[in-house]
């Protein structure tokens, strides 16, 4: 799986959000300033031949839904910030932000409880 370019993201945000959509329906959730819709039917046609999305027609127009999942693709894109900036190290990852961020002891404990609850 490839990372997405920014626009193609801010797309498929709104795929994995309304689940399956026409093009016109996308570009009012679209961050401003508003593409263009020639612009956002090039990109979704994009992420149809990456695989990210397939079509349905719909009387004569084309309706659009995600074939890769947002849990999926933050997977990916987690593993590859971990390989690339922490050395395939979740623990040099989660102290980067726990320095970082300035993280509270309470919010450390819920991470910490997260973990615990995913281990069982």
């Amino acid at each position: 799986m490839i990372k997405l370019a920014k626009r193609e993201e801010q797309i498929m945000k709104v795929f994995w959000d309304k689940g399956q959509a026409f093009i016109r329906d996308i570009i009012p959730h679209l961050p401003d300033p508003k593409p263009h819709y020639n612009s956002v039917a090039t990109i979704v046609k994009v992420l149809e031949e990456k695989g990210f999305l397939e079509r349905t027609i719909v009387g004569n127009v084309h309706q659009y839904y995600p074939l890769v999942s947002k849990e999926k693709y933050q997977t990916h894109i987690i593993k590859d910030v971990v390989k690339q900036y922490f050395d395939n190290s979740y623990p040099s990852m989660l102290a980067f932000f726990a320095k970082e961020e300035k993280l509270s002891e309470t919010e450390l404990k819920e991470i910490m409880k997260i973990i615990k609850s995913s281990k069982k």
